[in-house]
């Protein structure tokens, strides 16, 4: 893997995979929304490419037919807020999935890797359950679920080489969502008590930069047509994760637990096993959660 093209690269995690496959020594193709760049380096080997998301072929003829073999796809609209609730723009982006691996194949790119999610799994369980009443966030994993069985047909079809990089839960400097460790941080930074569920479900977490090296490692050793999680491999009750981020940046802070109605599903730790992952990638978390923590809320107090 020398020269590869990751779409969605000035986001969280794109950006972030930009700069471990530089540091690597790799050309990377980068495309992003209208030109932004605002998280990318100058460097040395990165080639900004303007992309649209609801036009993959938009690449054809701004990369070069054949410059790279690896193409990485992190482009999704809606992956955190209301708009995971989309049904329309979810449906939308399992299609547009599918439009950036047969682009790949016409780039000459040997292998495709998409970033799949945890959600997944849980969307899963949580659809063929009888009786459960599904929260509006499961729409979003619903995409994703159809995206991956999409293209696992489809590059069968046309001879790229799949594989399924699987984040369970990201977080660290440079992210801006309203997902749970991020918005928990900042309320700690306010001096506001979080509130959350029992926090008896299982979870997991990966700071940024270990699930960027994940992304690299999977990319140059991964098995075509096989799925790999991306975490801590230390998934264990979410109140336990939370209690060791109370620990390392709030401890004089309380933290509210069965305030709130937990409506999702608990999936079994067998669910988070990342031991596939390190077996055939070598790929193994170095931050811990409480070091990423103090990270992440040091970078949240720099940037005002």
């Amino acid at each position: 893997m020398e020269s590869v093209v990751v779409t969605g690269a000035n986001g969280f995690v794109g950006s972030a995979l930009v700069g471990e496959l530089l540091s690597n020594g790799m050309e990377v193709y980068a495309a992003v929304h209208r030109g932004n760049r605002s998280n990318l380096p100058d460097a040395k080997g990165l080639h900004i490419v303007d992309f649209d998301v609801r036009d993959a072929r938009g690449l054809v003829g701004k990369i070069p037919s054949g410059a790279c073999d690896t193409f990485y796809d992190l482009a999704w609209e809606g992956s955190a807020g209301p708009r995971r609730a989309d049904v329309r723009l979810q449906l939308d982006n399992a299609m547009w999935t599918v439009d950036a691996l047969r682009v790949s194949k016409e780039l000459g790119c040997r292998r495709f890797l998409h970033s799949g999610s945890i959600m997944e799994h849980e969307t899963m369980a949580a659809g063929y359950r009888d009786g459960n009443r599904p929260g509006q966030g499961y729409i979003y994993g619903c995409g994703k679920v159809a995206a991956h069985i999409m293209c696992m047909s489809v590059a069968a079809e046309i001879g790229t080489e799949l594989v399924w990089p699987a984040i369970t839960n990201a977080y660290g400097p440079g992210e801006r969502s309203p997902r749970l460790v991020n918005t928990t941080i900042r309320k700690c930074i306010d001096g506001v008590s979080p509130q959350f569920t029992s926090g008896t479900q299982n979870y997991d977490f990966v700071y940024i930069d270990d699930a960027a090296r994940a992304f690299r490692l999977i990319g140059e050793r991964g098995q075509p047509f096989t799925e790999y999680l991306i975490g801590s491999s230390m998934a264990r009750p979410l109140r336990e994760f939370l209690m060791e981020m109370h620990d390392a940046i709030a401890p004089g802070l309380e933290f509210c637990f069965g305030d709130m109605p937990f409506t999702g599903v608990d999936l079994p730790l067998s669910v988070f096993d990342c031991s596939g992952t390190e077996r055939d990638t070598g790929f193994r978390a170095q931050v811990s959660f409480a070091e990423g923590c103090r990270r992440t809320r040091d970078w949240i107090v720099s940037e005002g």
